[in-house]
């Protein structure tokens, strides 16, 4: 297993500002949100716009993404046990292979999302 990459709270905010920059130019200003194999345990990331973010390998466990748009995110291989994803936008999102267990998915968006290979023992999965 590689090493998570260990970012402040500050980093996190100024990748998530250079991102919002991105998505309102179109690629043209900002920097697409790259946070793969990152440590984001428990960090609070709900109401987020990660639209087409790299989240692979990155470690979400215990994780609020309340209604965070990860539309056409990448989330191969993360992390996501225990996380809330409660009205969470994850269509056509990549979640092959992630760990799902214990995660709230209640309300959440899955259209289209790839989960082939992910653990979902004792997943939330019921719309409300």
């Amino acid at each position: 297993m590689t090493k998570l990459k260990i970012i402040t709270k500050d980093e996190l905010k100024l990748i998530l500002i250079e991102h919002e920059k991105w998505l309102k130019g179109i690629g043209k200003e900002g920097k697409r949100a790259d946070l793969r194999n990152t440590d984001l345990r428990s960090v609070d990331l709900s109401g987020v716009n990660l639209y087409r973010a790299r989240l692979a390998d990155a470690d979400l466990s215990g994780a609020d993404l309340t209604k965070t748009v990860l539309r056409e995110a990448d989330l191969k291989g993360a992390d996501l046990t225990n996380t809330i994803l409660t009205g969470t936008n994850l269509v056509n999102a990549d979640m092959s292979y992630t760990d799902l267990r214990g995660a709230d998915l209640r309300g959440a968006n899955v259209t289209g999302a790839d989960a082939k290979g992910s653990d979902t023992r004792g997943t939330s999965l019921i719309s409300g």
